[in-house]
């Protein structure tokens, strides 16, 4: 085995830093260009079908029944996320063992779909309505501030000064 160099086929300077002696280079983790999700749609459907333990066919199928819709590619070849093969895994559960039809999960799938949504509304109005009440406190703050703070000495009514003043209009 040659050792590589600054000067080897592969590249000006990449091989640099890498040992002379024959033994292989360490690998250092390269900083990842993007974040992976699990909603990014990463596998093919031959491997969702692996990781889900089902059949491509049926993988197709649910997507031709809407029960689990994954991204399409430019040649519009399917990508699967990790939440999907989840929720694969949920539909083959919920037929199997629950003994759900496939039109029951899909309404189940809808219903579970609604409440994330709602609940997301009620999370982003609840944000909303906090916004609103600092910017009361404020406004009222700077009302409080505007006051003017005159001493007016204050004397209380004895019984002697207190008298009744009755109006009687002039007809």
């Amino acid at each position: 085995m040659t050792p590589m160099t600054p000067d080897s086929p592969i590249g000006p300077g990449l091989g640099e830093g890498l040992p002379t002696d024959g033994r292989r280079p360490r690998r250092t983790a390269a900083p990842p260009q993007y974040v992976l999700t699990e909603d990014t749609p990463v596998y093919v459907i031959s491997v969702a079908a692996e990781l889900s333990g089902l059949h491509p066919q049926t993988l197709r199928q649910y997507d031709r029944l809407g029960l689990v819709s994954p991204d399409r590619t430019a040649g519009r070849g399917r990508r699967y996320s990790a939440r999907d093969i989840q929720q694969l895994r949920d539909v083959q559960r919920l037929s199997q063992d629950e003994g759900i039809n496939l039109a029951g999960i899909k309404r189940i799938i809808e219903l579970e779909n609604q409440v994330t949504a709602l609940q997301a509304r009620i999370t982003e109005l609840a944000d909303s309505l906090e916004g609103a009440a600092a910017a009361l406190q404020q406004r009222e703050a700077a009302v409080h501030a505007s006051y003017r703070r005159d001493l007016v000495p204050y004397q209380p009514p004895t019984p002697q000064s207190s008298a009744l003043v009755v109006w009687r209009p002039k007809r």
